[in-house]
Parts: structure tokens; sequence; C-alpha cells
């Protein structure tokens, strides 16, 4: 029997009552304590003890002691319990280096269990990311048995990289209160089986707080002196998997993630889900940049890097970053992601200031340097936009070298005189920079545009063309492939008519169509030597839809900008594209990961790109296409076409089975204006092969542009401070260690194939080699002092797993290449 309250620090209500809840519930924990010596309390979430700490410190030291007698159980081991699909692959890392550390520095334990009770599923990744983080085992409850068939309630749930925790689905409910409790105490025992003979009973008044009461347990007890009834032990999560491990028993392994639950939290709430992807994305790029500055420069290293994550943290509990909350509850994640974008962009700012002063950049007549910054650790050739001042007729654009760079003038946010924004396509090193020079000149650009007209744009590799008619892509043909990607309208709006709550109980598909989207007007309004772009504005009942198709004459992909003015209600919209392809194989980016589902038309999240892959008709050969985007996370693959899912607009916060009143005054979610890009990725053989994750990346952490001026300096007009050898592995992140001034690097492999890489740090003689297993995560820690090695750490910096540098890792007695990281520290 686990005693536990399930607290929605955010649900119906703002956090500030969740704050007030915490304290009345863990008070009542604390009472019962004393009133019952058997009695045991389970808990989660780091982000609520924080609370009790700062507001309450006599409350915080009764709980340490609690703890420390074994009677209050840390579980968990995260900031909060998190939406488990949306979040970006990072952030689950974060959840757990700043719930486990926290835990350990003001509790002195770290958790063991992963616990998200409540969670609307699972992504695939989480095995090992749980594993690295010091976490055995995961409880959960969601995906239920009529939506995810397993095996049974408890098996070893194992990733790509063989990483592997031992899960348990709860029977049933999370809570029960006192007058429920023994009809549900009856319906677990019924689900004992040899020879499981032992599960776990979740009890204690939940959701909005509260905990075990006087009659759980009185009524427990009751239940004890039962001959009938199997015996109730008052116990935690760790002892019951602790037991189950002494048993030895067969257990299933499942190799897949935990899905679906409440489909319309993928897509509910554009708002949350953009703010969470650019705090996310910006905060990664700003500690990039933080920690190369501090070592190259001296710029001091920001400290308030862990407030702003635990920001972007808390906004990813599940009823926030699905979407399922009050209105009033997105004002206060607004500010609280505002926050974290504001600590983020300052950052970024003094780092980047604090490089590009010193570049030394000789005068020159007339001339302004841009220092182009790339966050990625591979070179990228992207196209760059940056608001310009005053630019000269006959003005050039040349690179580091004096090579003239084809360079365009596109509409500046401005609506002033004197101000100009400027495209180019640049070719920058790996996670470094590159000075780029905007000269007078008169010469004339050789360099002629690709061939574009009001409804189709052609550069060497493809041919686009748009209906006049409806707006929707009416081809896309590969010119060298001689082949037709797309066997019907594709980008086309598609509403479709959603009727059910705000989480999208108990359905599965989205696929009533009400109408689409067609245009009133489809025209060019850019043609330049960099680029061309159709506009196509089309409406649909009181909405209205922009499209900004955009080619490049360098470049191999589409790029397309959408603002949405979004007045409907009950309804959802979709941009289909059909695919002339057979034998299609589907692949959703998950979180550090990928997974393959079927083609069956199921509402499915996602992360920065989607992509079908199969053989393209009439060719034989291997052909596909990637879908990404910048904010979205819900799709379907029905058969050949591809859906992504732009919004919803369901009633804020609307729970089945109330059936709101008709005279009632709703708001509805997504009304209004909102943006977000996605790109057409068209590649030939598999996604692996076009790069279709670097390109993802690319759209979301975009370069960092800066106008200077010249000066003298140490650095080079072009510089990279780190490299990797293999393209199917990237380097996510490099940071600061949050215990000493050492330089914490992560990667992860792409392609789900076993690799040896090497990462060049080549401004400090470092190189690490390392055997990445599948999908496998790696954590290094590189010390500012040059002679000591680079050694590798699990997720939360701790524990050491090798310590010679430049050496693959050693093979621990009974390791596999993809056995997990051991925790030193539990708790």
């Amino acid at each position: 029997m686990i005693g536990n309250a399930h607290l929605d620090p955010v649900w119906l209500w703002q956090w500030q009552e969740g704050f007030q809840e915490t304290k009345a519930t863990f008070r009542s924990a604390l009472d019962r304590m004393k009133e019952y010596d058997d009695f045991i309390f389970t808990s989660s979430t780091a982000a609520k003890y924080e609370w009790i700490e700062k507001n309450d410190p006599q409350m915080f030291g009764e709980i340490k002691e609690r703890v420390a007698e074994g009677r209050w159980q840390i579980v968990g081991g995260w900031w909060v319990q998190a939406d488990c699909n949306l979040p970006g692959g990072e952030s689950f890392v974060r959840q757990a280096l700043y719930g486990q550390r926290y835990f350990k520095e003001k509790l002195g334990v770290t958790a063991r269990v992963g616990y998200n009770v409540d969670s609307f599923g699972h992504h695939g990744m989480l095995p090992q990311i749980l594993k690295k983080s010091g976490l055995e085992y995961y409880v959960f409850m969601r995906p239920a048995p009529h939506e995810k068939g397993l095996p049974g309630p408890l098996f070893w749930w194992e990733s790509h990289d063989g990483s592997r925790v031992l899960a348990y689905r709860i029977p049933f409910e999370y809570c029960s209160s006192g007058a429920d409790l023994e009809k549900y105490v009856l319906r677990c025992a019924g689900e004992l089986k040899e020879p499981f003979n032992e599960l776990m009973c979740f009890y204690g008044v939940g959701n909005h707080g509260g905990g075990p009461t006087r009659a759980n347990l009185e009524s427990i007890h009751r239940l004890n002196r039962e001959p009938d009834l199997p015996e109730l032990v008052l116990s935690t999560p760790d002892c019951f998997f602790r037991r189950i491990c002494t048993k030895a028993l067969p257990l299933p392994v499942v190799h897949d993630d935990l899905q679906n639950h409440a489909i319309g939290c993928y897509a509910a709430h554009s708002g949350v889900k953009r703010w969470n992807r650019q705090a996310e994305t910006l905060l990664v790029t700003a500690e990039k940049f933080s920690a190369i500055a501090e070592r190259v420069t001296g710029q001091p290293y920001p400290t308030d890097f862990a407030q702003a994550w635990k920001d972007v943290l808390f906004n990813q509990f599940h009823d926030i970053l699905a979407g399922t909350s009050i209105e009033a509850a997105y004002e206060d994640a607004r500010n609280m992601y505002g926050e974290a974008l504001s600590i983020a962009g300052r950052g970024l700012n003094y780092a980047i200031q604090s490089l590009a002063w010193k570049i030394d950049i000789e005068p020159e007549a007339g001339m302004r340097p841009v220092v182009v910054f790339n966050p990625h650790s591979w070179p990228s050739r992207v196209n760059v936009e940056l608001e310009f001042g005053v630019l000269h007729d006959g003005s050039i654009l040349v690179d580091d070298e004096g090579r003239r760079v084809p360079m365009q003038t596109v509409q500046s946010w401005a609506a002033a005189r004197r101000r100009n924004r400027l495209s180019f396509i640049a070719d920058l090193p790996p996670i470094g920079y590159r000075v780029y020079r905007v000269l007078p000149g008169s010469a004339p650009s050789e360099v002629q545009p690709i061939q574009a007209t009001d409804t189709s744009l052609e550069n060497d590799r493809y041919r686009l063309e748009l209906d006049p008619n409806t707006g929707w892509i009416s081809s896309l043909y590969d010119k060298k492939k001689q082949f037709q990607l797309f066997r019907g309208a594709a980008a086309r709006p598609v509403v479709i008519d959603d009727t059910s709550d705000t989480w999208g109980h108990d359905i599965f598909h989205f696929n009533i169509v009400a109408g689409a989207f067609t245009a009133r007007s489809v025209r060019l309004v850019e043609h330049g030597p960099v680029k061309s772009v159709i506009r196509v504005e089309s409406e649909y009942g009181a909405s209205q839809l922009i499209q900004d198709f955009t080619m490049y004459r360098e470049l191999d992909q589409i790029d397309v900008v959408a603002t949405v003015d979004w007045h409907e209600h009950f309804k959802l919209l979709k941009l289909s594209f059909p695919v002339n392809l057979d034998f299609i194989r589907t692949t959703f980016e998950i979180p550090y990961g990928h997974i393959e589902r079927e083609a069956n038309g199921l509402e499915q999240p996602g992360q920065s790109w989607i992509d079908l892959s199969g053989v393209a008709n009439g060719l034989g050969d291997l052909y596909g296409l990637s879908i990404l985007n910048d904010s979205k996370y819900s799709f379907d693959v029905h058969n050949k076409e591809a859906s992504l899912t732009v919004l919803r607009s369901p009633i804020y916060a609307h729970h089945t089975p109330f059936v709101p009143p008709p005279q009632g005054n709703y708001a509805f979610i997504d009304q209004g204006i909102q943006r977000f890009t996605y790109t057409l990725l068209p590649h030939v053989a598999s996604w692996e092969q076009a790069g279709t994750v670097k390109r993802a990346a690319e759209l979301n952490q975009r370069p960092i542009t800066l106008i200077e001026t010249f000066h003298e300096g140490s650095l080079p007009q072009q510089d990279s401070y780190l490299s990797v050898d293999r393209d199917n592995v990237i380097v996510s992140v490099v940071k600061r260690a949050e215990d000493n001034d050492d330089m914490i690097v992560r990667c992860y492999e792409t392609d789900r194939v076993a690799t040896q890489a090497r990462i060049c740090l080549p401004r400090w003689n470092r190189t690490i080699t390392a055997v990445f297993a599948p999908c496998e995560i790696k954590t290094f820690r590189v010390p500012r002092d040059e002679t000591l090695p680079v050694v590798e750490t699990d997720l939360l910096e701790w524990s050491e797993v090798w310590a010679q540098e430049g050496v693959s890792p050693r093979r621990r007695r009974g390791d596999t290449p993809s056995a997990p990281l051991s925790m030193t520290d539990g708790g």
C-alpha cells in the first residue's frame, strides 16, 4: 500500500493555489506520521520541496528528518512530473539533473524510482535517460490497458541502446478516498496472479492534494484483519521493486514507447508549445557560447541559467505543456517562459559580444562586418537573415577570404526609412563563427535568380507549382530523378470537426473533415539571387491563413512561413501531404531519438521532424520526404498521406463528462494570430543519409548574427571550437559543470547505429574517442586543468564511467556496447 498525494501544482487552478495546497498536504502527511507509527509517505517533484524550503523552513526540517528515518520516500527524481512526450531530449536530462541534485543536496538522498503516474504517454528513450540519472525503476499509469496492450503490469522497459528499467503500470488509479478504499483494494486483489503475486495499490486523496487520511489508514488496518484478503503492507515503491528483483522472475521486455492517451494534448495550446521550444533551444545555445566565452575571453559564465531551466522545467508539468490547464495558468506560464528567455538571451548576448570584440577586424572604408555564429557541431550551410541599417546602392557581401557572397534585401521588420533586412547563404564552421563584410561596390551581381512566376518556383533541382485557385501545392518535381513527389494536392490546409474535450479523451483520430482553406491571392512577393517567395493568402470561415513558400538557389529545401489568424470553435487545422511512395517507412523524432510507427492514421506525438520514406512510384528507387517544424508536436500518417496538426480550438480545461451549458461564456484555445515555420526536405535514399536530424536542428537553433565594427583582436575571422568526425553523432550540449568550472559536453547517436566517434576541441588540444551504442547519449567532463583527463559521467555529472582520455570506455563485467551507466549514489 503506497501512501501518496497526487498534487498537480497547476491544472484547474494557478500555481499559487498549488503552492498553498502543497504546504497543507505535506503538513497532513507529517501529522499522520505522528499518529500512525507504520505510516510511510511517498512523494515526488523537487519544485514543491523548494517551495517548502523557502517558505516554511521548519516544516522542511521535519521532512528531512522523516526522509532520514525512511518514512518519507523521495521518488521521481525530477523537478516535476513532466509531460513525457513533448519536452525536448535535453529537458528530460535537466529534469533529473536539477531534481536529483536538489534532493541530494537538501535531503541527502537521490530517488531510485522514476515516477510519472499521470503523464499522458511516455516516449521510448526514457529508459536510457532514467537509467543514466540513477533511476532503476519506473511507475506510470497512462496509457491504460484499453489504450496500450502490455504483457503485464510489470515488465522490463528497454531503449535502443540496451538501457532498461523495471516498469510498473498502476492498476486502476493513483489515489483513492477513504470511502472508496475498500472497493479499490478488492479490485487490486483480483489482479494478483502467480508468479506475480504482489502489486502496488496507491491510496490517498489526490489531484488537488490531500494525501492519506485517518480513514484510509483505519480502513487498511481493519482490512488486514480480514482472513480472506491478502496482506496489506504499508510500504514504498522502492521496497516493492527491491522485493521483486530478489525473486528473479522471468519478466517480459518491452521495446516501444508507451502510447496513446489523450491525443488532443499533442496540439492543444500552440502558445505554450512554441514558448517551450523557443526556451529550450535558446538556453542550450546560450550555454554553448557562454561556456566557450568563459574559457576564451574570460567572460563570466551566467549564474542564473539554472533558474531559467527551472522555469522551463516547471512549465513542462504535464497539465501545463499539454495545454489542459485553465486560461489564467497560461498567463503565468508565459511570464515564466519569458523570464527563461530573458536570462538565456542576455547570457547569449554577453558571450557573443565578448567573442566578437576579440576578433581582429582591420578597418576598411565603408565596410560593416557581420559576425555569424553557428551553434551546431557540424559545418552548416544555412540561410541567414538580419536587420541592417543604411545599405548603399551597389553594396556587396564578401566572406572572410574576400570571396563575394550573393546577398538579397528583403522586407525589414521596421516600417521606417534607413532600415534594411539582408538575406544570404552562409557556410559556417562547427560550433564557431565566421566574419562576413558588407562593402560599398558598383559591380552588379552575376548570380541569376531562380525561375519564378506567381505560381511556380524552379531551381536546379526542383520545380514547385501552386494551384492559383486553391493555393495548394499541385506539383513538386525532382528534375534530377524525374520524379513527382506528391500524388495529389499538398500543403492542403484541412479543417477537421473536433468536438472532443481539451484532452481529446477516448478518441484516437482526428479525421472528420469539415472543409479546407482556399486561396484568395497567390503571388510572387520576393525574387532575388538568394531566394524567391510565393505568398498564398487563403481563408476559411472567419479565419485567415498566409503561407510564404520559399525556394533557394543554393539549398535543396522548401521553407514555408505560416501565419494563422484563427477564429473557429471546436475545429482543428491540419496541413496534409500525400506522397507518391510505396512500402512506406514512417519515422517520428522523439526526445533524443526516433521511432518508427505504422501509417494507420492514429494521432501521434513527435518533435521537430517526421519522415516518410519508401519506393518512388514508377522509379523503383528509395526516396523520401522529411517534414520539419519549429513549434509543432502532433502528426498523423494514414496510408501514404502525412498530416501536421497546426492547432486545436476546444474550450480551456474542459474535461468530459461535464457538458458546458450553451449559455456559458467560455474561452476557446488558440484564438487569434500565431506563426510557425515548416520545411519540406525531399531526399533520395533514407532520412539518415539526408541529414534530417541536423536540418531540423538548424531550423530550430538558427545562426546568431552580430553587426560589429573594426578593431584589433587576438581571434581570427573564422574559428571553430568543437567538431565531431561522424555524421551520426551530434553534440547537443556544451555547458559549465554544475559543481565547478569544468566543461560538460553531451553527445548522442542519431541513426541507431553503433559508432566510434572522435569529438575534437582543438583550442584546448582535447580529443575524446568514444564508442556509442545505437541511440546512446554520452556525457563527458572536460576539466579546465589541461593536465587532468576527460572523463565520462552519468547525466547528473556525478559518476565517472571511464577516465582515460582518447580511449574508448572500459568494458565492465556484464556490459554490452549498449550497457547503461551505473549510479554510485543511492537514495
